[in-house]
């Protein structure tokens, strides 16, 4: 396990095209798979790796990462000397705070200073996998890479939104995309950096200096030609998730086993802060099928090709097709509910029909009642 690298969750200025998802919540925790937040995924990873020291970047709408990270306890990142540190940003100007990445990387560069690990994994929160950052770091190595950047070379996103990266011979990054566009590869940044932390304090105060803000559009892309910037391409499961439609059909494609069994348990297990509920009830009248249902629902209807996150109650003679429903959703006798996305504690009245469309899937926001 690694033990030089500290892990950087970078979520300033994160993508984000979640709707009423992201109203009162930054994308990393926004819910997803039945009981997870984004940020479990990439925060897994780290520990599972063996990087035992985190700083999450927060930007704004924070409340719910704080109250869900806590101390780290669930990852196993509350530990006195390492751990997990939550930094919001240093400044409660509205210019300042509408600044880049390397701006507020600046502004707690003490962090960065006081550590004393060689190596930082800089990663986005949107980005659902399950990576081995141990390989990753031993292929910067044996490469002699100043940066390494994780790619995944896959043709269907599924909805969602990367920055496109052209490698060249020995898998040296040629050319990427600022933002979203039509470069003609299927090769897309996971937004997962590795490179030497001074190397990352250099890169802070060189572009501030200059009077560039950010890490990847300005730090990054303009000096692909003068640094060795390496692209390590990940084998395993992707979900890109910045996109209402990308969670959707992101949600959906986790009810194929193969797909859980890859994000969940390889390499390592995806972990989550715990929460206490009796097991699911299944009462007369209650049918399931190829659906994800967590703990603590009450089933009276039938629930198929759906995913239900913790106290659920599904009333009864209530069908739920290719829909996701929240936290604490009471979904009403009689109703019927098809590609549809219910925030937590939504209420539908008995004897609604609600449906979306394959392309838009009907989206109802925090604590709506239909």
């Amino acid at each position: 396990m690694i033990n030089k690298a500290m892990g950087v969750v970078n979520l300033i200025h994160e993508t984000d095209e979640l709707e009423s998802l992201t109203a009162y919540r930054c994308p990393a925790t926004v819910p997803f798979g039945a009981r997870y937040r984004l940020i479990d995924f990439i925060l897994s990873s780290m520990v599972n790796s063996g990087i035992s020291k985190v700083a999450v970047f927060a930007h704004t709408k924070y409340r719910s990462l704080m109250d869900h990270l806590g101390s780290g306890r669930p990852w196993d990142l509350h530990t006195r000397q390492s751990g997990l540190f939550i930094l919001p940003p240093a400044t409660d100007n509205i210019h300042e705070l509408s600044r880049g990445d390397l701006f507020h990387f600046y502004q707690h560069r003490d962090y960065f200073q006081r550590c004393k690990l060689e190596y930082v994994v800089v990663t986005r929160s949107h980005m659902v996998c399950n990576i081995d950052l141990e390989a990753v770091i031993d292929f910067h190595e044996n490469n002699g890479a100043d940066i390494t950047l994780v790619c995944k070379k896959q043709a269907d996103l599924l909805g969602g939104k990367t920055r496109k990266v052209e490698l060249g011979e020995g898998g040296r990054v040629k050319g990427m995309q600022d933002h979203f566009g039509n470069m003609d590869t299927d090769i897309h940044s996971m937004e997962i950096y590795v490179m030497k932390k001074d190397l990352l304090m250099d890169l802070v105060q060189t572009s501030l200096a200059q009077g560039q803000d950010h890490l990847v559009r300005h730090a990054i892309l303009s000096r692909v030609d003068s640094l060795r910037i390496f692209g390590y391409l990940y084998e395993g499961y992707l979900g890109v998730v910045n996109t209402v439609d990308a969670y959707y059909r992101t949600s959906m494609d986790l009810l194929r086993p193969e797909a859980a069994r890859e994000l969940f348990f390889k390499p390592g297990a995806i972990l989550t802060k715990t929460k206490d509920e009796p097991p699911t009830r299944y009462l007369e009248g209650a049918k399931t099928g190829n659906s994800l249902i967590a703990n603590g629902c009450k089933i009276e209807g039938t629930v198929i090709n759906s995913v239900l996150f913790r106290g659920v109650h599904v009333g009864k003679g209530a069908v739920i097709r290719n829909s996701i429903v929240m936290q604490n959703g009471i979904i009403g006798a009689g109703t019927q509910l098809d590609r549809v996305i219910l925030d937590k504690e939504s209420n539908v009245e008995a004897e609604r029909d609600i449906r979306g469309t394959e392309g838009m899937p009907f989206l109802a926001g925090k604590r709506k009642t239909i």
